[in-house]
């Protein structure tokens, strides 16, 4: 076992003989500051992810690789986590939500994860490239008129772009129909708020699109879910949605919030690329901080520290991908080398398009804003004290106000030679023409992907 830490050594806001919080105001404002003071147990430590949740957390690079990629020593099933069969987990734990079991892939190993895997896999595997991007394009332009003409010239770009453009892309993607979509997006987002019932709204919502899709099938993602000859039932098809949605949009958000923060900050070298600043973001903001929770199934010594069966190991994907011992030759890596997605098994299957949905949303802000800024220099930006993920809490921007014209008349990208190029003049498009953002008087009624095909439409 590793020898106790000094106690000028026990990471700022810990207790003296407690485990380090990974939470919290004092998290929030200093990780990178925790994970170094991390580094002193060795490969990984103890930490209290909640209140009275503990876990131990990989730091290392390689020590992360390693469990990643051994299923056999370390599985991703949560019914096997020790101190919650034991009464040890208080019942309304914020950690819950994150880590308790729920019947997908994520949470699934063996011959049961592979089944649910591919079915998820192959189903993204039909998504067009093209369609995709000109769905991101659309929905960006969509966002973008809401704020882009008003006299201030200002906007919160997490609030009012970063958070709802996934929303709006996946809504399109699994084929909802608009008031559906309202309800899937206001569940999604109230999980991610906090607010009580929006579990109930989500699974309510995506319930009726399957029984909808059972009726009518389409050409969408949830079709393809349910057709794929893994023959998923109704549930699995819901926990699947629930999976790709709660693990693609809150990422691509804090994605795209940092990318377009380190893009427009004061430290940006002019010329590069929106892809270098998505890579960065990446690297050393990694959306998904803390996470992929693994159970060891016997007692198992890593660098020193002996973890015990069935005892939480989490990954800490930011410690990792800045272990100073790999940054030493990170130059030396590919630039995709970065734990961001994960890696093995349960590495995420859509690590591809989540790249092309940031970037391209990266890009279209700078071609539809071309003279945006931010009103607050990048190192005074505030980040969220979760544990789980590395996102902004608002990014303050100002520019001229303009109204932005449809996809159609899109400008050059600023950024780079870009995803909007790629896509091209006949690439398939999802939703028809962008149309220009109807006035306030004439503003459809519905949640907010109603008013967003209205605006497709032209309504």
């Amino acid at each position: 076992m590793q020898q106790p830490l000094d106690p000028q050594e026990i990471p700022p806001g810990c207790p003296a003989h407690g485990n380090v919080q990974l939470y919290g105001p004092s998290f929030g404002a200093d990780p990178d500051g925790h994970y170094a003071q991390l580094r002193a147990y060795g490969l990984s430590a103890p930490v209290d992810i909640a209140p009275d949740v503990q876990a131990e957390l990989v730091t290392s690079y390689d020590a992360a690789l390693y469990v990643l990629q051994n299923p056999t020593s370390f599985v991703r099933d949560s019914r096997r986590w020790k101190a919650l069969n034991e009464g040890r987990v208080p019942a309304d734990s914020p950690a819950l939500p994150m880590m308790g079991y729920r019947p997908n892939a994520l949470f699934s190993d063996g011959a049961a994860h592979a089944r649910l895997r591919q079915a998820v896999t192959d189903s993204l595997a039909t998504v067009n490239e093209h369609q995709l991007i000109r769905q991101t394009q659309q929905s960006a332009n969509y966002l973008i008129s809401r704020f882009s003409s008003e006299p201030r010239g200002q906007a919160e770009l997490m609030a009012e772009y970063a958070q709802p453009l996934p929303l709006l892309v996946f809504s399109d993607l699994f084929g909802c129909p608009p008031e559906i979509g309202d309800r899937v997006i206001a569940g999604i987002s109230g999980i991610f708020d906090g607010t009580p019932g929006a579990d109930e709204v989500l699974g309510g919502a995506l319930t009726e699109l399957i029984a909808l899709k059972r009726r009518q099938p389409a050409a969408d993602l949830t079709t393809r879910l349910m057709e794929h000859a893994a023959q998923l039932s109704d549930e699995e098809v819901l926990h699947q949605l629930v999976t790709l949605l709660s693990g693609g949009t809150a990422p691509l958000t804090a994605a795209i919030g940092t990318s377009s923060a380190l893009y427009l900050g004061e430290e940006w070298q002019s010329g590069l690329p929106v892809e270098d600043a998505v890579s960065q973001t990446l690297w050393n903001y990694a959306p998904i901080a803390n996470y992929a929770a693994h159970y060891p199934t016997h007692d198992v010594e890593l660098g020193g520290r002996v973890i015990q069966a069935n005892d939480p190991v989490l990954i800490s994907f930011a410690a990792a991908n800045t272990d100073p011992k790999l940054t030493e030759h990170r130059e030396q890596l590919s630039a995709k080398a970065h734990l961001a997605f994960g890696a093995g098994p349960h590495a995420c299957p859509a690590k591809d398009p989540a790249f092309m949905i940031a970037v391209t949303a990266v890009e279209a802000l700078l071609n539809r804003l071309p003279d945006v800024e931010m009103r607050v220099p990048f190192k005074a930006l505030t980040w969220a004290p979760s544990p789980w993920s590395r996102s902004l809490v608002t990014l303050p921007i100002r520019f001229t106000p303009r109204t932005v014209p449809s996809a159609a008349e899109s400008a050059a990208p600023r950024g780079s030679q870009g995803y909007q190029q790629q896509a091209g003049a006949s690439a398939p498009s999802s939703a028809g023409p962008s149309r220009p953002a109807p006035s306030a008087s004439t503003q459809p009624k519905g949640g907010l992907f109603s008013r967003f095909l209205a605006w497709t439409r032209g309504e």
